[in-house]
């Protein structure tokens, strides 16, 4: 008999739509693997990134929220997002990645910026 192996946890990182497209723009333009799974709200209009359990306990970036889900309902098997009135806009892949906190974080602050500077010019 096979052990069975528990389904990752993970913590959820919610941002306003606006600045979670900007920030899903600026991680795929990078290297390497930088954005995992996003979920898409739109009745909300929020964007959660899927990052490593534990996030939650050190996340403090200005105008986002994060949350530990400790994997509560939070199945990652495509087409079928986790949260009810969500849809995937970056399903989860072969490999069920998370977002790099400290990635996401950079991110979002560059995307706060590039949307600052666009308004300002308005």
């Amino acid at each position: 008999m096979q052990a069975s192996t528990p389904s990752p946890a993970w913590d959820l990182v919610t941002v306003p739509a606006r600045q979670g497209l900007e920030a899903v723009d600026i991680l795929r333009r990078g290297a390497g693997d930088g954005v995992g799974p996003v979920l898409h709200d739109d009745g909300c209009g929020t964007l959660g990134f899927l990052v490593p359990s534990g996030t939650a306990a050190a996340w403090d970036v200005p105008g986002s929220t994060c949350v530990e889900t400790e994997g509560r309902g939070l199945s990652l098997v495509a087409p079928e997002p986790p949260v009810e009135g969500s849809d995937w806009l970056l399903p989860p892949g072969d490999a069920d990645l998370a977002t790099d906190p400290a990635v996401l974080r950079a991110a979002l602050g560059e995307a706060a910026r590039l949307i600052e500077a666009a308004d300002s010019r308005r």
